[in-house]
């Protein structure tokens, strides 16, 4: 049965934060607009596919508003801790939500920017993105979504003409804006802003929002917000791990409260399983490495609580928080089960296969997608040698949930190491050919095709 098209429906729930929330902004005049990526994919789940690439251009290019959304865009205020230390000099410097709109789960969605100029917040910056910039985050998003990650989707990305200086990449180096799709821009650190300022009524406002337009819960109470993004952030740590991602810079700012990972800086996929494998080449103590990643979040969301602490009592806050560890393990049980390819089938055995496969993976060195793509299904290959033994035996008592008759299967795992990343980028960077990254996102949503349940 034909899918029925998503309408396009527009919504400005945002603006019934106040004033105190955001900045009006203006976008960027840039000295061009040539459109690198529109995903119609994502933009078909918000009723916005069928724009021309001239609309498209108009629209997420030059940022003319679209219909019956936000009138202009709107630079968001927070705070957060950076590397554990608190920032209060921080808010939307190159970004702004521009839009909102109700997707096709009924989702009330953002469209943001990453790249659009400078604001209030921008202090030093030049409120710029790189292409290269934008070219990675278009690939983390797309590999993380087939990796069953929630996740930032990267909408548009678009080449704007100016030529930057940058001190981690060659320079003069192309210029981009880039417009993602996120369930949400709310962040631990709006509320941790609001409660840095002691504006207990911002925070009672925002907590509501919350409930009322993320969650649909009809509701004011901060225990409750607290114990849904627990709900929501535990399952992220899990599927970071499963995919093995690490995104770099897991600060507070970067946490938002519907669970949703996004803002794209520093990632990489670790080759092993190697929990001190990190990033940031400036994360010199590992704050954020692959194994620290959980214990990471969990802090951030701890940050929620002490933020909202000042509307209510203790006590339930700290019982909220205690479910952290509690939701992570079976998540994260989950998250490699479906990795695996394999139905759960009760929780020891489920427990035991997935520390197996993680001592196995640890003390092997096999490459994390290497394997997943072998074992999908639950059959071990023989060519794995006796350290895998408790990992085969535990998985012939598996069903598949899945079978491996999907084309990719015939093919080779498909991965996005650093080194891959830099080879999609420098036929670009070099004779503006974007072949290998048009190739290589088919190749990830043909994957994705084929975990999908």
């Amino acid at each position: 049965m034909p899918t029925r098209p998503q309408a396009y429906r527009p919504e400005a729930k945002l603006l019934t934060l106040g004033e105190s929330f955001f900045d009006p902004v203006a976008p960027a005049d840039f000295p061009e607009t040539r459109l690198r990526f529109r995903n119609d994919r994502a933009a078909a789940q918000i009723g916005l596919d069928a724009l021309t690439d001239d609309e498209w251009t108009r629209h997420f290019g030059r940022f003319a508003p679209l219909p019956d959304t936000l009138p202009q865009p709107l630079a968001l205020r927070y705070h957060g801790h950076q590397f554990r230390s608190y920032n209060p000099d921080l808010g939307d410097g190159r970004g702004f939500t521009f839009a909102q709109m109700r997707d096709d789960r009924n989702r009330l969605m953002d469209l943001g920017t990453k790249g659009s100029g400078q604001t209030p917040w921008s202090r030093a910056g030049d409120g710029r993105l790189t292409l290269k910039g934008g070219v990675r985050e278009i690939l983390a998003t797309e590999m993380l979504e087939a990796l069953n990650v929630p996740t930032s989707r990267t909408l548009s990305l678009i080449e704007t003409g100016q030529e930057l200086q940058r001190g981690d990449e060659p320079s003069p180096t192309r210029s981009a804006v880039l417009v993602r799709l996120n369930h949400s821009h709310v962040r631990i650190g709006s509320f941790q802003r609001l409660a840095y300022e002691r504006d207990e009524a911002g925070l009672r406002k925002l907590v509501g929002y919350t409930l009322r337009n993320l969650y649909d819960e009809d509701s004011d109470d901060p225990v409750r917000l607290l114990d849904l993004v627990v709900g929501r952030t535990a399952p992220l740590s899990a599927r970071y791990m499963a995919a093995g991602f690490v995104h770099g810079v897991l600060n507070s700012d970067n946490i938002n409260v519907t669970g949703e990972s996004f803002d794209y800086g520093p990632w990489r996929f670790a080759p092993t399983w190697d929990p001190a494998f990190t990033a940031a080449y400036f994360d010199h103590q590992g704050l954020y490495a692959f194994g620290r990643q959980p214990e990471a979040i969990h802090w951030d969301v701890m940050q929620l609580a002490v933020a909202i602490r000042q509307i209510a009592d203790s006590d339930p806050l700290v019982a909220a928080l205690d479910q952290f560890g509690p939701r992570y393990q079976p998540e994260v049980t989950q998250a490699i089960l479906w990795r695996l390819g394999v139905r759960p089938r009760d929780p020891d055995a489920d427990r035991d296969l997935v520390q197996a496969t993680e001592r196995a993976l640890r003390t092997s060195g096999v490459g994390i997608d290497r394997f997943f793509f072998d074992a999908f299904g639950g059959n071990l290959p023989d060519t794995y040698d006796a350290q895998w033994d408790q990992v085969r035996a535990a998985l012939m008592s598996y069903e598949p949930r899945k079978d491996r008759s999907h084309s990719y299967w015939s093919g080779e795992p498909c991965s996005m190491l650093i080194d891959e990343v830099e080879a999609i980028w420098a036929p670009i960077a070099e004779q503006d050919d974007w072949t290998a990254l048009n190739a290589k996102v088919a190749a990830i949503r043909t994957m994705g095709e084929a975990l999908a349940e």
